[in-house]
């Protein structure tokens, strides 16, 4: 069993946080296997050394131990263009223009009715039409769902987590219908979370991907990657979610819940471990 806790260095780790790179700990270390530690900064713009640095201690407070040296997406920018090189390759890609509100805009008209999916506004196919000849063009690239469906009656995974036991089965019809036109690389970043956290499983040889129930629905599209691009599919375990006290998930505003203050007020990790209920 090979997992992994990847943290985007953006903020501090709250409970949340804890919940899960303690969970993914305690299962690799039950079955003798290893917990990989990643650093998701292709958000260059919001992450910070400083960041990553107190990310590292107060895992290793925690308890919780990794080898070295640690991934870091700022570093594969080159795997992120190959993938996006083979799946232009074979005409599955196109350049897209459209800011957010241009997508918003016309996804809202009385004709359509703007709806969302696992990647935000369900996109409109405004630019589905540009050409995709020559070689692969920097800036915002769309997977065309249509054509990466072609072949497919749907695709597969298994889920261990106590929110959405079992094996899922999602037809492509569904995928057009509820996914639509995923982004695969961003102006700003040359890919996206969808395309970088899927070639990095597959180059870490990840088995079992342990994360929250907040990003099951994103599990479908990152499936498809891994068949169009020749990767295996690891076993997904979703899990709960630590939510406040008025039942929202925690998310890095919530600076009150951060581990580095409980630190500071004498909590151990063994607290922690009681305060998200393990």
């Amino acid at each position: 069993m090979i997992t992994r806790f990847a943290p985007s260095p953006t903020g501090p780790l709250h409970l949340g946080h804890a919940y899960s790179a303690l969970l993914a700990s305690d299962m690799a270390r039950e079955e003798g296997g290893a917990l990989l530690l990643r650093i998701e900064d292709i958000d260059q713009s919001r992450s910070r050394p400083e960041w990553e640095r107190q990310i590292e201690d107060d895992l290793h407070w925690l308890g919780i131990n990794w080898p070295t040296p640690v991934l870091r997406q700022s570093d594969r920018i080159p795997a992120y263009r190959s993938a996006l090189e083979l799946l232009w390759e074979r005409g599955l890609l196109y350049p897209c223009t459209c800011t957010r509100r241009d997508i918003y805009e016309a996804a809202s008209a009385p004709q359509e009715g703007a709806r969302t999916g696992p990647d935000g506004v369900i996109y409109p196919g405004t630019c589905r039409g540009k050409a995709r000849t020559g070689p692969l063009p920097d800036g915002a690239m769309r997977l065309d769902m249509s054509r990466a469906l072609n072949g497919l009656e749907s695709i597969e995974f298994q889920d261990t987590g106590a929110q959405n036991p079992g094996n899922h089965n999602v037809s492509a019809i569904s995928m057009l219908e509820t996914v639509g036109d995923i982004v695969v690389a961003r102006r700003d970043f040359g890919t996206s979370y969808h395309l970088s956290v899927v070639v990095d499983d597959a180059f870490q040889n990840i088995t079992h991907v342990v994360r929250g129930a907040d990003l099951f629905e994103a599990t479908q599209i990152h499936v498809l990657l891994q068949t169009l691009l020749g990767y295996p599919t690891p076993v997904y375990h979703h899990h709960r979610l630590i939510r406040d006290e008025n039942g929202r998930r925690l998310a890095k505003r919530d600076d009150a819940r951060a581990l580095s203050l409980y630190r500071r007020e004498g909590l151990t990790p063994q607290n922690i471990r009681a305060l998200v209920g393990l």
